[in-house]
C-alpha cells in the first residue's frame, strides 16, 4: 500500500448527502475481486448517460476535476451496503482523501485499508472546503496527514482529528498484510520452537 503522507491535489465537490456505496460503485462491477479498472465505474449512472456518453454536467466530468485527488463530500458519506469495491474504486480512479462531515463506520475503516484518508471536519468546516473545492482548477487543497493539516488555495488552515493508529498505517503503507509482516521475526521464532517443541506436529 503506498505511504499518505502529504497529498496536494485538485479538490472536486460532491455537495450530496447519504452517498451510498452502490452510487459510488454500482452493483454492475461487483463481479471482479480486482483492485484495478474500476475507476471507470466510480459514480457510473451519474458520470454517464443512457447511451454511455459522459454527462457533462457531473463534477468528475468537467474538466477542472477530471484529475482530482480529493473529494469533499456532503453528511453519511459511504453509506448502504458493505462493499470494499467503494474504496477500491475511488483509489483507481485517483482519489486518495475524502472529506465529510460523517463517513458510515465500515467504509470508513476499508478506506485505511487501501490506502484513503476520510477525514471528519464539523459542518463550518465543510462548507469552507466545498466553497474552496467550487473554485474548479484553482481548487487546490494540501493535505499533511503529518500535522494533521488541511491547507486551502488562499492559505488558510484547518485542522483535524485522527486515530493514532491509523495515522501510523496511513503514514507508513501499512495494509493488515504489511501490519503482520512487521512481525514477522517474532513469527518465524515462534514457528521454530513451536516445531522443535512439538515435532509431531509439523
Amino acid at each position: 500500500m503506498d505511504k499518505f503522507v502529504k497529498l496536494t491535489g485538485v479538490a472536486a465537490p460532491l455537495p450530496v448527502v447519504n452517498v451510498d456505496t452502490d452510487m459510488i460503485i454500482p452493483k454492475d462491477y461487483l463481479k471482479t475481486i480486482k483492485r484495478t479498472g474500476l475507476g471507470t465505474g466510480l459514480f457510473a449512472e451519474a458520470r454517464y448517460n443512457e447511451d454511455g456518453s459522459p454527462n457533462p454536467d457531473f463534477v468528475l466530468n468537467k474538466p477542472a476535476y477530471q484529475n482530482a485527488k480529493i473529494l469533499v463530500a456532503g453528511d453519511n458519506f459511504g453509506c448502504g451496503s458493505s462493499r470494499e469495491h467503494a474504496p477500491w474504486a475511488l483509489l483507481d480512479f485517483g482519489i486518495r482523501c475524502v472529506i465529510s462531515t460523517s463517513f458510515a463506520d465500515i467504509f470508513y475503516n476499508n478506506c485505511f485499508k487501501n490506502g484513503i484518508l476520510p477525514i471528519k471536519v464539523s459542518q463550518e468546516n465543510l462548507d469552507k472546503l466545498m466553497d474552496d473545492a467550487s473554485r474548479g482548477s484553482n481548487a487546490i487543497l494540501t493535505i499533511d496527514l503529518e500535522n494533521l493539516e488541511i491547507t486551502g488555495p488562499d492559505g488558510g488552515s484547518i485542522k483535524f482529528d485522527l486515530d493514532e493508529f491509523k495515522r501510523h498505517c496511513l503514514l507508513n503503507g501499512l495494509d493488515d498484510i504489511g501490519l503482520t509482516l512487521e512481525k514477522a521475526k517474532a513469527i518465524d521464532s515462534f514457528e521454530k520452537t513451536n516445531a522443535a517443541s512439538r515435532p509431531w506436529a509439523a
